[in-house]
């Protein structure tokens, strides 16, 4: 089952434990910086890479990537530029600017620390 979930978060096959909007919310960005990190890309591509990354359990909507997108660029993480396609089409293309690149090395650090304590929960408690 495909539900609509808040803040335009499609969700697919996770209908008994779907991520929070706050986990997705307070993900997005080092999730859009690291896939820039590889590279420029268009909004929707990125939708596609972050769902196949996720293996279908995270699917944004338009709705919300682009605020997400337009956030990065006002603060200088991420620079965008139009490009017309082979087939005509024009997309606007994002890449990762320097400022961004340090924000990610900072946000890695900080994810870093939170993934190490939560693996600590799963250990044998020594008192």
């Amino acid at each position: 089952m495909t539900y609509l979930a808040p803040q335009g978060i499609v969700y697919l096959g996770m209908e008994k434990n779907p991520l929070s909007k706050e986990l997705v919310a307070a993900s997005a960005e080092p999730m859009v910086l690291s896939l820039l990190e590889h590279g420029e890309n268009y909004g929707y591509a990125i939708i596609k890479e972050i769902e196949r990354r996720s293996d279908g359990k995270i699917a944004w909507t338009e709705g919300m990537l682009y605020p997400v997108l337009h956030r990065l660029e006002r603060g200088g993480k991420i620079k965008a530029r139009w490009k017309t396609a082979e087939n005509g089409r024009k997309r606007k293309y994002y890449a990762l600017a320097p400022r961004g690149r340090s924000a990610l090395a900072a946000i890695r650090e900080q994810w870093s620390v939170v993934q190490k304590t939560l693996g600590t929960f799963g250990e044998a408690r020594h008192a």
